[in-house]
């Protein structure tokens, strides 16, 4: 994951995704994360992941896809820390939709990025 400037690179992450990781995110319990362009949208400092920033995922085109499937798109996807506990982790694509990286880097990341900021989501 890299953290953008306009278009200079200020940071450069390894990142976790869920246990689906390929292809866009459709529906609820697919463990895709979402792709293309969404916004970060709220923010958890009381988080069971350390800290978590929100992404905008669903957006109107995703619950309309969702509906016409007769499924439910998901929510809930979230660039966050660690899991508290470190019982149900296993490897590096553990989460359920969502974008992982280390707890010192959520940190860094929590304190830059604010709501309202665009993020593009590309494999």
């Amino acid at each position: 994951m890299y953290l953008l400037h306009h278009q200079e690179v200020l940071r450069e992450y390894k990142i976790g995704l869920g246990f689906a990781p390929s292809g866009h995110k459709q529906f609820e319990g697919d463990g895709k994360t979402p792709e293309g362009r969404y916004t970060i949208d709220r923010r958890n400092p009381n988080s069971s992941f350390h800290l978590s920033l929100g992404i905008s995922y669903p957006n109107e085109a995703d619950r309309e896809y969702a509906a016409s499937q007769g499924k439910k798109p998901g929510g809930d996807i979230f660039i966050h820390g660690a899991r508290e506990s470190k019982r149900d982790r296993k490897g590096s694509d553990w989460t359920a939709g969502c974008i992982w990286v280390k707890n010192r880097e959520i940190e860094k990341i929590y304190a830059m990025v604010r709501n309202g900021t665009v993020i593009d989501i590309h494999p």
